[in-house]
C-alpha cells in the first residue's frame, strides 16, 4: 500500500510551500504599504438601505487606517473641495495616503477598495466601472488619452483590465493625496461649471471632469479598473443600474 507522504515532507507551511505566489500576492496587493485612506461620501442627508449594506460589505485591508467622511447638503463639487480643504488642513489626515471617493447611490463589490490598491501602482487616480442611469446608460471612462483629437467622449469598456481614460465618475475613485498638494492645481478642486468664456465659449462640465481637465494638463494619469463593477441605485424605482 503507498502511502502520501506530501504532507510530512512539505512541513513549512503552505505560504512557506509556496513562497514565490505568497510574495507576489504582497506584493500585488501592497498590504505591507501605508494604505492610509480617507473615504469622502457627499449626502443629502438620506441614504439608501440597500446602498449602507453594500459599504457594510466594502473590505479594507487589515491594520490600516481607513476613515469616513461624510459631507450634508453641500452642492457636490463644493462637498469634495471642502471635504479635501479641511483633510489638507488637519495636521494627522494630511499625512494619510489616499482619498475614496463614494456617493450615497453606489455601491461597489466587497473587495472593490482592494483591486483599487492594486491598480493604482502606475497612476494616480484610479476608478471602478459604472455607467449612467437607464437603459441608455453609457460608461463612465471619458476619453482615451491616446487618440487626437482628446475628448471626453465615453468609451467602450474592456473588460478585466485598466483602461486608461482621461476621466472618470466619482461614484467609486481612489486618489492619490498627494495630488490636492501640488499648487499648480487649480482651486476649488471640483468645480461644477455652466459658464461663458470670452474668447474660448460655453464651457460646461461636471465636478468631476473639471478636476480631470485640469489634472490631466498637470500630468497626472488615470484609469479605469474594470474587474470592479459598481452598481449605480436608483432608489425611487428600487433598481441598480
Amino acid at each position: 500500500m503507498k502511502m502520501n507522504l506530501d504532507p510530512i515532507r512539505r512541513n513549512g507551511g503552505h505560504h512557506n510551500d509556496y513562497l514565490d505566489a505568497s510574495r507576489d500576492r504582497l506584493l500585488r496587493g501592497k498590504t505591507y504599504k501605508d494604505l492610509s485612506t480617507i473615504c469622502i461620501i457627499p449626502t443629502r442627508g438620506m441614504i439608501s438601505a440597500a446602498v449602507v449594506q453594500s459599504w457594510m460589505g466594502l473590505m479594507t485591508p487589515m491594520n490600516q487606517k481607513f476613515f469616513r467622511f461624510f459631507v450634508e447638503n453641500m452642492e457636490v463639487g463644493e462637498a469634495y473641495s471642502a471635504a479635501i480643504e479641511q483633510i489638507l488642513a488637519n495636521p494627522e489626515l494630511s499625512k494619510w495616503k489616499f482619498i475614496l471617493t463614494m456617493e450615497e447611490d453606489n455601491m461597489p463589490p466587497p473587495d472593490g477598495l482592494i483591486k483599487l490598491y492594486e491598480s493604482i501602482e502606475k497612476y494616480d487616480v484610479v476608478g471602478g466601472l459604472y455607467w449612467t442611469k437607464g437603459e441608455d446608460g453609457q460608461p463612465m471612462i471619458y476619453g482615451n488619452p491616446k487618440e487626437m483629437p482628446l475628448s471626453f467622449a465615453p468609451q467602450v469598456p474592456i473588460p478585466n483590465t485598466i483602461q486608461e481614460a482621461r476621466g472618470l465618475g466619482m461614484g467609486f475613485n481612489l486618489f492619490r493625496l498627494s495630488i490636492f498638494k501640488d499648487k499648480k492645481l487649480p482651486r476649488p478642486f471640483f468645480k461644477t461649471q455652466q459658464e461663458f468664456v470670452e474668447n474660448v465659449g460655453i464651457k460646461c462640465y461636471t465636478q468631476d471632469l473639471y478636476f480631470y481637465e485640469n489634472a490631466g494638463k498637470l500630468g497626472y494619469n488615470f484609469a479605469c479598473d474594470t474587474r470592479v463593477r459598481v452598481g449605480h441605485y436608483d432608489a425611487v424605482n428600487k433598481m441598480c443600474w
